[in-house]
Protein backbone atom coordinates (compact mmCIF):
# COMPACT_ATOMS: atom_id res chain seq x y z
CA UNK A 1 0.00 0.00 0.00
CA UNK A 2 2.06 3.06 -1.23
CA UNK A 3 0.29 6.08 -1.47
CA UNK A 4 1.75 8.83 -4.37
CA UNK A 5 1.10 12.22 -2.78
CA UNK A 6 1.83 14.98 -4.54
CA UNK A 7 5.37 13.63 -5.58
CA UNK A 8 5.91 12.33 -1.95
CA UNK A 9 5.15 8.52 -1.28
CA UNK A 10 2.95 7.41 2.15
CA UNK A 11 4.04 3.72 3.02
CA UNK A 12 1.05 1.72 4.50
CA UNK A 13 2.57 -1.67 4.12
CA UNK A 14 2.96 -1.50 7.60
CA UNK A 15 0.90 0.83 10.24
CA UNK A 16 2.09 4.53 10.26
CA UNK A 17 1.43 7.38 12.17
CA UNK A 18 -0.14 10.74 10.88
CA UNK A 19 0.80 13.34 13.10
CA UNK A 20 -1.87 16.33 13.73
CA UNK A 21 -0.90 20.17 13.42
CA UNK A 22 -3.68 22.03 14.15
CA UNK A 23 -3.14 25.89 13.43
CA UNK A 24 -6.11 26.81 15.44
CA UNK A 25 -6.85 28.88 18.22
CA UNK A 26 -9.51 26.87 19.47
CA UNK A 27 -9.04 23.27 18.89
CA UNK A 28 -9.80 20.88 21.94
CA UNK A 29 -6.28 19.59 23.01
CA UNK A 30 -3.66 22.28 21.78
CA UNK A 31 -5.51 25.10 20.14
CA UNK A 32 -3.15 27.86 20.15
CA UNK A 33 -0.18 25.97 20.50
CA UNK A 34 1.02 26.11 16.92
CA UNK A 35 -1.10 29.35 15.71
CA UNK A 36 2.20 31.51 15.13
CA UNK A 37 3.99 29.81 11.41
CA UNK A 38 7.24 29.09 13.17
CA UNK A 39 5.45 27.12 15.87
CA UNK A 40 3.84 25.50 13.45
CA UNK A 41 7.21 24.83 10.94
CA UNK A 42 8.85 24.04 14.10
CA UNK A 43 6.27 21.30 15.40
CA UNK A 44 5.92 19.95 11.98
CA UNK A 45 9.60 18.80 11.47
CA UNK A 46 9.67 17.53 15.22
CA UNK A 47 7.40 15.23 14.17
CA UNK A 48 9.00 14.20 11.16
CA UNK A 49 11.65 13.37 13.20
CA UNK A 50 9.69 11.25 16.12
CA UNK A 51 8.39 9.42 13.07
CA UNK A 52 5.39 10.65 11.87
CA UNK A 53 5.20 8.99 8.00
CA UNK A 54 2.47 12.00 7.20
CA UNK A 55 1.25 15.66 8.61
CA UNK A 56 -1.76 16.85 8.75
CA UNK A 57 -2.50 20.01 9.05
CA UNK A 58 -5.48 22.02 9.91
CA UNK A 59 -6.89 25.13 10.12
CA UNK A 60 -10.65 24.27 11.40
CA UNK A 61 -11.30 22.91 14.45
CA UNK A 62 -14.48 20.51 14.49
CA UNK A 63 -14.11 19.83 18.47
CA UNK A 64 -17.73 19.63 19.62
CA UNK A 65 -19.15 22.63 19.41
CA UNK A 66 -17.03 24.11 16.74
CA UNK A 67 -17.86 27.40 15.24
CA UNK A 68 -16.96 27.18 11.07
CA UNK A 69 -13.98 29.53 10.05
CA UNK A 70 -14.71 31.56 6.56
CA UNK A 71 -12.85 29.84 3.86
CA UNK A 72 -10.44 32.73 3.04
CA UNK A 73 -9.50 32.72 7.37
CA UNK A 74 -8.98 28.87 6.65
CA UNK A 75 -6.91 29.07 3.72
CA UNK A 76 -5.01 32.29 5.23
CA UNK A 77 -3.96 29.83 8.00
CA UNK A 78 -3.40 26.65 6.16
CA UNK A 79 -1.44 27.56 3.29
CA UNK A 80 1.57 29.47 4.66
CA UNK A 81 2.27 27.03 6.62
CA UNK A 82 2.37 24.43 3.80
CA UNK A 83 4.26 26.44 1.86
CA UNK A 84 7.07 26.69 4.32
CA UNK A 85 7.07 23.38 4.81
CA UNK A 86 6.79 21.61 1.69
CA UNK A 87 10.42 22.09 1.00
CA UNK A 88 11.36 20.99 4.01
CA UNK A 89 9.30 18.19 4.85
CA UNK A 90 10.18 14.65 3.09
CA UNK A 91 7.10 12.98 4.33
CA UNK A 92 3.74 14.00 2.78
CA UNK A 93 1.44 16.43 4.17
CA UNK A 94 -1.85 16.19 4.30
CA UNK A 95 -4.79 18.91 4.54
CA UNK A 96 -7.10 18.24 6.86
CA UNK A 97 -10.33 20.34 5.83
CA UNK A 98 -13.95 19.97 4.13
CA UNK A 99 -14.03 22.92 2.21
CA UNK A 100 -13.40 22.41 -1.67
CA UNK A 101 -11.33 26.27 -1.94
CA UNK A 102 -9.33 24.86 0.79
CA UNK A 103 -8.25 21.49 -1.10
CA UNK A 104 -7.20 22.95 -3.75
CA UNK A 105 -5.10 25.93 -2.43
CA UNK A 106 -3.40 23.73 -0.02
CA UNK A 107 -2.81 21.48 -2.98
CA UNK A 108 -1.14 24.04 -5.03
CA UNK A 109 1.22 24.65 -1.96
CA UNK A 110 2.43 21.44 -1.67
CA UNK A 111 -0.27 19.02 0.00
CA UNK A 112 -0.54 15.89 -1.30
CA UNK A 113 -3.21 14.11 0.82
CA UNK A 114 -6.86 15.32 1.45
CA UNK A 115 -8.27 14.12 4.93
CA UNK A 116 -12.09 15.19 5.19
CA UNK A 117 -14.52 14.69 8.13
CA UNK A 118 -17.55 14.73 6.18
CA UNK A 119 -16.40 12.32 3.46
CA UNK A 120 -16.54 14.88 0.22
CA UNK A 121 -19.99 15.52 1.21
CA UNK A 122 -19.91 19.53 0.78
CA UNK A 123 -20.83 20.65 -2.71
CA UNK A 124 -18.17 20.61 -5.04
CA UNK A 125 -16.00 18.74 -2.48
CA UNK A 126 -15.92 14.92 -4.38
CA UNK A 127 -15.11 16.96 -8.22
CA UNK A 128 -12.54 18.85 -6.15
CA UNK A 129 -10.49 15.51 -4.86
CA UNK A 130 -10.86 13.98 -8.41
CA UNK A 131 -9.44 16.95 -10.21
CA UNK A 132 -6.30 17.03 -7.14
CA UNK A 133 -5.53 13.33 -8.05
CA UNK A 134 -4.13 12.72 -4.76
CA UNK A 135 -4.98 10.32 -2.04
CA UNK A 136 -8.67 11.06 -0.09
CA UNK A 137 -9.57 9.50 3.35
CA UNK A 138 -13.46 9.15 3.82
CA UNK A 139 -14.72 9.95 6.76
CA UNK A 140 -17.44 9.40 8.89
CA UNK A 141 -19.25 11.79 10.84
CA UNK A 142 -23.21 11.93 12.03
CA UNK A 143 -24.18 15.54 12.06
CA UNK A 144 -22.36 18.93 11.65
CA UNK A 145 -19.50 19.51 14.47
CA UNK A 146 -21.29 22.21 16.01
CA UNK A 147 -24.05 19.92 17.18
CA UNK A 148 -23.17 16.29 16.41
CA UNK A 149 -22.31 15.08 19.69
CA UNK A 150 -26.02 16.29 21.37
CA UNK A 151 -28.11 13.15 21.01
CA UNK A 152 -26.10 10.44 18.30
CA UNK A 153 -27.80 7.49 17.51
CA UNK A 154 -27.47 4.02 15.60
CA UNK A 155 -29.21 0.87 14.97
CA UNK A 156 -25.92 -0.37 14.43
CA UNK A 157 -22.78 1.74 14.71
CA UNK A 158 -20.72 -0.20 12.95
CA UNK A 159 -23.05 -1.41 10.05
CA UNK A 160 -24.39 2.29 9.45
CA UNK A 161 -20.25 3.36 9.59
CA UNK A 162 -19.41 0.33 7.32
CA UNK A 163 -22.72 1.34 4.77
CA UNK A 164 -21.95 4.92 4.53
CA UNK A 165 -17.96 4.42 4.24
CA UNK A 166 -19.20 2.12 1.01
CA UNK A 167 -21.56 4.34 -0.10
CA UNK A 168 -19.11 7.08 -0.23
CA UNK A 169 -16.62 4.57 -2.05
CA UNK A 170 -19.30 4.16 -4.60
CA UNK A 171 -19.88 8.11 -4.89
CA UNK A 172 -15.71 8.88 -5.79
CA UNK A 173 -16.15 5.79 -8.09
CA UNK A 174 -18.29 7.72 -10.00
CA UNK A 175 -16.20 10.84 -10.20
CA UNK A 176 -13.38 8.75 -11.43
CA UNK A 177 -11.55 8.80 -8.09
CA UNK A 178 -9.62 5.65 -8.44
CA UNK A 179 -9.96 3.07 -5.29
CA UNK A 180 -6.09 2.83 -5.00
CA UNK A 181 -6.86 6.62 -3.97
CA UNK A 182 -8.88 6.07 -0.89
CA UNK A 183 -8.82 5.47 2.76
CA UNK A 184 -11.24 5.42 4.96
CA UNK A 185 -11.92 6.66 8.53
CA UNK A 186 -14.62 5.36 11.20
CA UNK A 187 -14.76 8.53 13.05
CA UNK A 188 -14.23 8.47 16.87
CA UNK A 189 -16.13 10.69 18.67
CA UNK A 190 -17.82 12.60 15.56
CA UNK A 191 -20.90 12.33 16.05
CA UNK A 192 -20.95 8.94 18.53
CA UNK A 193 -20.96 8.31 22.24
CA UNK A 194 -18.38 6.39 24.04
CA UNK A 195 -20.38 3.01 23.80
CA UNK A 196 -20.61 3.64 20.18
CA UNK A 197 -16.61 4.74 20.07
CA UNK A 198 -16.15 1.41 22.10
CA UNK A 199 -18.24 -0.97 19.79
CA UNK A 200 -17.14 0.73 16.67
CA UNK A 201 -13.15 0.05 18.02
CA UNK A 202 -13.92 -3.23 19.08
CA UNK A 203 -15.04 -5.03 16.09
CA UNK A 204 -12.75 -2.07 13.48
CA UNK A 205 -11.69 -5.26 11.65
CA UNK A 206 -15.26 -5.38 9.77
CA UNK A 207 -14.54 -1.97 8.30
CA UNK A 208 -11.18 -3.64 7.36
CA UNK A 209 -13.81 -5.44 5.20
CA UNK A 210 -14.19 -3.08 2.99
CA UNK A 211 -11.18 -3.58 1.28
CA UNK A 212 -9.34 -0.35 1.46
CA UNK A 213 -7.04 1.54 4.65
CA UNK A 214 -7.98 2.13 7.89
CA UNK A 215 -7.50 5.60 9.42
CA UNK A 216 -8.44 5.88 13.05
CA UNK A 217 -8.24 9.30 15.15
CA UNK A 218 -8.13 8.34 18.57
CA UNK A 219 -5.35 10.93 20.42
CA UNK A 220 -6.36 12.27 23.35
CA UNK A 221 -10.62 12.12 22.47
CA UNK A 222 -13.11 12.89 24.55
CA UNK A 223 -14.17 9.59 25.39
CA UNK A 224 -10.43 8.77 27.04
CA UNK A 225 -11.98 11.85 29.65
CA UNK A 226 -15.26 10.30 29.95
CA UNK A 227 -14.32 6.98 31.23
CA UNK A 228 -10.94 8.43 33.13
CA UNK A 229 -11.71 11.79 34.18
CA UNK A 230 -9.10 13.08 32.55
CA UNK A 231 -7.70 16.54 31.07
CA UNK A 232 -6.49 16.29 27.38
CA UNK A 233 -3.42 16.57 28.51
CA UNK A 234 -3.63 13.87 30.78
CA UNK A 235 -4.87 11.54 27.83
CA UNK A 236 -1.43 10.15 26.50
CA UNK A 237 -1.14 6.76 28.11
CA UNK A 238 -4.87 5.96 27.32
CA UNK A 239 -4.04 7.20 23.86
CA UNK A 240 -1.31 5.05 23.04
CA UNK A 241 -3.33 2.28 24.48
CA UNK A 242 -6.03 2.71 22.10
CA UNK A 243 -3.81 3.48 18.98
CA UNK A 244 -2.47 0.11 19.28
CA UNK A 245 -5.59 -1.82 20.30
CA UNK A 246 -6.63 0.08 16.78
CA UNK A 247 -3.27 -1.15 14.74
CA UNK A 248 -4.26 -4.89 16.68
CA UNK A 249 -7.91 -4.80 14.77
CA UNK A 250 -6.40 -3.38 11.44
CA UNK A 251 -5.81 0.20 11.08
CA UNK A 252 -3.38 1.45 9.00
CA UNK A 253 -2.61 5.03 9.81
CA UNK A 254 -2.87 6.41 13.33
CA UNK A 255 -3.42 10.05 13.93
CA UNK A 256 -1.84 11.35 16.69
CA UNK A 257 -0.73 14.83 18.93
CA UNK A 258 2.09 12.80 20.76
CA UNK A 259 4.01 11.45 18.15
CA UNK A 260 6.71 10.07 19.83
CA UNK A 261 5.04 8.00 21.93
CA UNK A 262 2.74 6.51 19.53
CA UNK A 263 5.24 5.83 17.03
CA UNK A 264 7.09 3.63 19.96
CA UNK A 265 4.43 1.88 20.69
CA UNK A 266 3.63 0.80 17.22
CA UNK A 267 7.23 -0.49 17.05
CA UNK A 268 7.27 -2.50 19.80
CA UNK A 269 4.23 -4.37 18.77
CA UNK A 270 5.52 -4.47 14.89
CA UNK A 271 8.58 -6.28 16.80
CA UNK A 272 6.51 -8.79 18.93
CA UNK A 273 4.47 -9.94 15.61
CA UNK A 274 7.77 -10.41 14.05
CA UNK A 275 8.69 -12.83 16.07
CA UNK A 276 7.90 -16.37 15.54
Amino acid sequence: MLFDCNGKILDLTRPQVMGVLNVTPDSFSDGGDFFCLDKAVARALQMEAEGAAIVDIGGESTRPGAVPVAVDDEIGRVVPVIEALQSQLKVPISIDTRKPEVMRAAIQAGAGFINDINALRDPGALEMAAECTVPVCLMHMQGEPRSMQADPRYENVVDEVAEFLQQRVSACAQVGIRRERKLLGPGFGFGKTVVHNLRLLKRLDELTRLGLPIVVGLSRKSMIGQLLGLEPGERLPASIALAVLAVERGARLVRSHDVAATWQALQMKAALKNIN
